[in-house]
């Protein structure tokens, strides 16, 4: 990932491989990370972010598992040229599951309602660079 970069803060009580799932997540997001794209090797994001390759394949599983990225055997690992084929019930499950945890998160920090919702809006990336659905 020469241009795009991920960043991790291991003083965070977050894991190191949850903030990679989630920096990679955010990029693909963004459009930064375009579909088809090359992520860097196991090996050299570990060295970039000075990390376990452990921890960086454990990341790379999730997103895989997730639909996100895939791997092409002897390549390296893309982001998905589509997104995840999931049912309404399914997407609907994981959307609320992850509401919670953002909801759960600005509560914590004493934010109301309403800040929130604009939080979450100003972070939707724009029509053009969507990575789902339009």
């Amino acid at each position: 990932m020469s241009a795009p970069r991920l960043s991790i803060d291991p003083t965070l009580p977050t894991p190191i491989w949850s903030q990679i799932e989630d920096g990679v997540r955010h990029l693909v997001a963004a459009g930064t990370l375009g579909r088809g794209e090359a992520l860097p090797s196991v090996r050299d994001l570990a060295r970039e972010l000075r990390i376990n390759p452990n921890t960086a394949a454990k990341a790379y599983q999730r997103l895989v598992e997730a639909g996100v990225v895939e791997t092409r055997r002897g390549e390296g690992t893309f982001v998905a040229e589509r997104p995840p084929m999931l049912s309404a019930a399914a997407r609907g499950r994981r959307l609320r599951e992850a509401a919670a945890r953002f909801a759960a998160v600005a509560v914590t920090m004493g934010a109301s309602a309403e800040e929130a919702a604009a939080a979450l809006e100003a972070a939707w990336p724009p029509v053009g660079k969507r990575g789902g659905r339009t």
